[in-house]
């Protein structure tokens, strides 16, 4: 039996020790310089994205192990464009917005500062002139009311402050009010206003006061924009649904503004708007409510032939 002796031993696990330690060394400067390269990539992507110098995220690359890296990276990265995109967007429509607001607010305005001065600077001696013009003046009065009023609408809904208070009621004398409050328009116009039979005992879910506000504008803007003919309210039962119709024999509307006849201040025709009192809210107003409703308004029109509003609610 061969015996090693003791210090060769020593010897050999001092050998074995220095050899670890190396190639623990190495393999750790190795490692340390691949992940500093890594970092580096990084870093250089993260550059990147904040000097804007990507426009797609697939421009977005790694190496082959930092795949999962590169798939957060490339997500935060469209998020972060879609937010940005989100943002200009609502800078821009709130430029349009205060823009729009700020000529309909200035319109009626400059329309009772001229009636006063006119009626100021001696007008107001005249009987043939100063109770006209006092009448137009208190009109400028009301549509500017109106339009404050849409606007304090339009601020609450998309705030989310405007609170719907949700309840079952009977639709049968729920109409036939509205159609009575406005029936004096239709008889100033000589326009017929038709409710059509509604069914006894029939029950809708929804807000009675925001649904007013829907009913009565499409009812009035049917009526401003009928010249002769009709104005239809049709209440249609279906199994889980009611439907309401408001149709019309007016003036309709051109097939290339029926998408955007839902817009804020838009108008088909603008003359024509402002001179019945309308203040290019009204339309907004009804989408919102009716959303907030999970329903949706839908419209069909001819030139000349007439428009029909349409929507449904729950039973």
């Amino acid at each position: 039996m061969i015996v090693i002796p003791l210090y060769f031993k020593i010897i050999n696990i001092t050998l074995f020790l220095i050899l670890l330690f190396i190639s623990n060394t190495f393999t750790f400067y190795y490692v340390s310089r691949k992940r500093e390269k890594e970092l580096d990539e990084i870093v250089r992507i993260i550059d990147n994205i904040r000097e804007n110098k990507y426009q797609k995220s697939d421009e977005i690359l790694l190496r082959e192990k930092l795949n999962k890296l590169e798939n957060s990276i490339k997500r935060m990265f469209e998020k972060s464009k879609n937010d940005i995109e989100y943002m200009k967007k609502l800078q821009r429509v709130r430029s349009e917005f205060i823009g729009n607001v700020s000529h309909e607010l200035r319109t009626p305005i400059f329309a009772i500062q001229g009636y006063i001065e006119t009626l100021l600077n001696g007008a107001i001696d005249d009987p043939k002139v100063n109770r006209n013009f006092l009448n137009k003046a208190n009109q400028h009065t009301i549509n500017l009311n109106n339009l404050l009023s849409d606007l304090i609408n339009i601020s609450m809904i998309e705030s989310g402050e405007m609170q719907m208070s949700f309840r079952y009621f009977e639709i049968k004398p729920y109409l036939c009010s509205i159609v009575e409050e406005l029936r004096h328009l239709a008889e100033e116009k000589n326009i017929q206003l038709i409710l059509h039979e509604v069914p006894s005992e029939l029950y809708v879910l929804g807000d009675k006061e925001r649904l007013k506000q829907v009913f009565t504008n499409l009812i009035h803007n049917a009526i401003k924009y009928t010249e002769q003919g009709k104005v239809e309210i049709i209440v249609e039962e279906e199994k889980k649904f009611v439907n309401f119709r408001i149709k019309d024999t007016g003036i309709g509307i051109p097939e290339s503004d029926l998408d955007r006849i839902f817009e804020r201040f838009y108008r088909v025709d603008k003359a024509r708007s402002r001179a019945v009192g309308g203040t290019g809210l009204g339309l907004s107003i009804v989408k919102h409510i009716l959303e907030a409703h999970n329903t949706k308004i839908q419209v069909q029109s001819k030139l000349g032939i007439g428009s029909e509003f349409s929507f449904k609610l729950k039973k």
